[in-house]
């Protein structure tokens, strides 16, 4: 992360003074902007913007069980009745956009997945309690989905650091 902030920065990596606690998300100081930060098995991904941001990648081909997460997370709407018309791909789209929005927010993923509404056609999240709006962008990338959250405002969507040996 150090490495691919000095680039923006234009100073070493080692002064990268990144504040790291255990179960907290990364943080700069006040005046070096945001990241965020999200892995899965083979992959990582930073973002970072002047502005607050929330990232998640998962592999397009992840293996779960996508009935059972509808069924708990997300069939509370007229047209998400039926589970076993509900597509895994959609489920993992839904998740994915839902992880980034509460990783913007700071929260916890556990207490918020309820919370949160995926309006995929308007790239808009909605958290139900306390009244949040975000916009969501989220792309396939080689074997990724990734999703970003951010607040509706007229800046431009954040760039994204990717480094990689592979792919």
């Amino acid at each position: 992360m150090r490495q691919s902030l000095s680039t923006i920065f234009n100073i070493d990596p080692l002064e990268i003074p990144i504040t790291a606690n255990p179960g907290e998300p990364p943080k700069l100081p006040k005046g070096m902007g945001n990241i965020s930060l999200s892995h899965c098995k083979d992959a990582i991904l930073i973002a970072w913007h002047e502005h607050k941001i929330g990232i998640d990648i998962e592999r397009i081909d992840r293996e779960f069980n996508h009935e059972k997460l509808a069924k708990k997370y997300f069939c509370c709407s007229s047209q998400e009745n039926n589970i076993e018309q509900i597509k895994k791909h959609i489920i993992l789209n839904k998740w994915c956009a839902i992880e980034a929005a509460t990783k913007w927010n700071h929260g916890k993923l556990s207490e918020d997945i309820k919370e949160w509404e995926y309006f995929v056609d308007k790239n808009k999240l909605v958290h139900k309690k306390k009244n949040l709006s975000l916009k969501h962008t989220q792309i396939n990338f080689h074997k990724w989905i990734i999703s970003l959250a951010y607040e509706e405002t007229a800046y431009n969507i954040p760039h994204i650091i990717c480094c990689s040996n592979k792919f």
